[in-house]
Parts: C-alpha cells; sequence; structure tokens
C-alpha cells in the first residue's frame, strides 16, 4: 500500500513538472530593447510569436474595450536644436544656451500639451519647458525659450518631446533627439 501511495504521488508531481515546464516555454518572458532601450515591461514569446506591450512604442495608446482594439497615436515630430540661429547636434562639454525647435505633423487627435526635457547620462531628468494648447492642429511647431543647460560631463543627452491627451492623463514621449557631449 505504501508502494501504491509512493508512486502515485511521483507521477503527480511528475506530471505537474512537466506541465509547468511545457506553459513556461509556450509562453516565455523576454528582454525587449527598443532603440537601445530596455523596454520596462518586456514582452512575451507565445508560440514562435512575440507580444509587446504598445505603450513602450511611444505615443498615446487608447484601449477601445466595446470595439476590442487598440489605437495608437504618435505624430511625426521632428527636433532640432539652435545655438543662436545655427544648429547642432554635438556639444563640448560645459555650459551652452540653446532652444528646442520640434516640427509636429500627422497629428490625428487633440491633445492638451507639450513637454520638453533633457536627460543627462545618469538619467536625470530636467524640464526645459511645457505649455498648453489652446488650439488644435494636425501639425504645428512649438520652440521653447532660450535655456541654459550644463552638459557637464561628457555622454549621451536625450532631449524628450512629450504630449499629453487630457489634463487627467500623464505625458507620454513621442520623439526624441540625442545630443553628445564630447571633451574638448
Amino acid at each position: 500500500m505504501k508502494w501504491k501511495r509512493i508512486l502515485l504521488c511521483v507521477t503527480v508531481f511528475s506530471l505537474l513538472g512537466g506541465s509547468l515546464l511545457f506553459a513556461d516555454s509556450v509562453n516565455e518572458k523576454i528582454r525587449v530593447l527598443i532603440n537601445g532601450k530596455e523596454a520596462a515591461d518586456g514582452g512575451y514569446l507565445i508560440d514562435g510569436t512575440t507580444y509587446v506591450p504598445v505603450r513602450e512604442a511611444g505615443g498615446i495608446a487608447r484601449w477601445d474595450s466595446t470595439n476590442k482594439r487598440v489605437t495608437v497615436i504618435k505624430p511625426n515630430v521632428h527636433i532640432f536644436l539652435f545655438k543662436g540661429d545655427t544648429v547642432f547636434g554635438n556639444v563640448n562639454v560645459g555650459k551652452l544656451k540653446f532652444n528646442v525647435f520640434s516640427q509636429v505633423d500627422s497629428l490625428t487627435t487633440d491633445i492638451a500639451a507639450v513637454k520638453v526635457t533633457i536627460t543627462n547620462p545618469s538619467g536625470e531628468v530636467k524640464d526645459i519647458q511645457s505649455q498648453e494648447l489652446k488650439t488644435q492642429k494636425d501639425n504645428f511647431w512649438f520652440r521653447t525659450y532660450d535655456f541654459t543647460y550644463d552638459f557637464s560631463r561628457a555622454g549621451k543627452y536625450q532631449v524628450g518631446f512629450y504630449i499629453k491627451e487630457n489634463a487627467n492623463s500623464n505625458y507620454v514621449l513621442a520623439a526624441e533627439k540625442i545630443i553628445t557631449a564630447l571633451n574638448e
């Protein structure tokens, strides 16, 4: 009788373990890199197909539960950096006075506000300027005021352009531009 119980337990645990291993191979958590940055939520590999949370791609993501549909709104945004009237991309380490010009087109929804930030190589974010939008257009330009920033060390600094759908929503990244600070 004792051997039958042991055999039953071994069989049950073998089946459970095998089922868990099979489920893990069908539904595998994976790392996802978007433009060299690891996506916070990662993704899943299910039956040979990769699934990534749509919010990781950037832009506004809307879920329509009635139609079981996700809509992503991500306008084209081109970012230009100006030191006076001169366009630049790389800088020397040190302080620099500049402004950010953003050209936005193919915007398919109304948005409440825009914001421009700069992130240093350590991940510290500084807001450059934000603005609520009074009129809505499918294309517009947004230029920040002149802003002095200390590129305190060599590395890559990210200028981000964010959009906000309404007063109650969060800003979401729509575009970014990299400034490389070089030692002289």
